[in-house]
């Protein structure tokens, strides 16, 4: 099984600790009933428990979830903490978690919005 995630039309990381002994199943119904956003959608979902050092991702191909579990052997996530939390990443800000950065990158360049001129 091999997917092309930077086609992925959503990319939402749920903050603060996630029970991490939670299946498929599970997370779906988190995703679902907490946060009210629907696992059947062409979305990636991304937790992570108290140590940071792992993450589960989570994701609905078309015809079944697909669950990836992966342990760092070295270094820890900059995961954010509000509990209450699901935000929606852009590429980037996944590559800059998955490499062990803060989501808030003061220094590098942004997008801008379209001027008018």
């Amino acid at each position: 099984m091999k997917h092309d995630f930077t086609r992925v039309q959503n990319i939402y990381i749920v903050c603060g600790k996630t029970d991490m002994r939670k299946g498929i199943d599970g997370l779906a119904t988190l995703v679902q009933d907490s946060f009210e956003l629907d696992p059947f959608s062409d979305s990636i979902f991304l937790f992570s428990g108290t140590s940071k050092d792992r993450y589960k991702c989570l994701y609905f191909d078309g015809d079944g979830f697909a669950l990836l579990y992966k342990r760092l052997d070295s270094g820890r996530l900059q995961w954010p903490k509000n509990e209450k939390e699901v935000r929606n990443l852009s590429q980037q800000e996944l590559r800059w978690l998955l490499e062990g950065l803060s989501l808030q990158q003061p220094k590098a360049i942004l997008k801008s919005a379209k001027g008018v001129f």
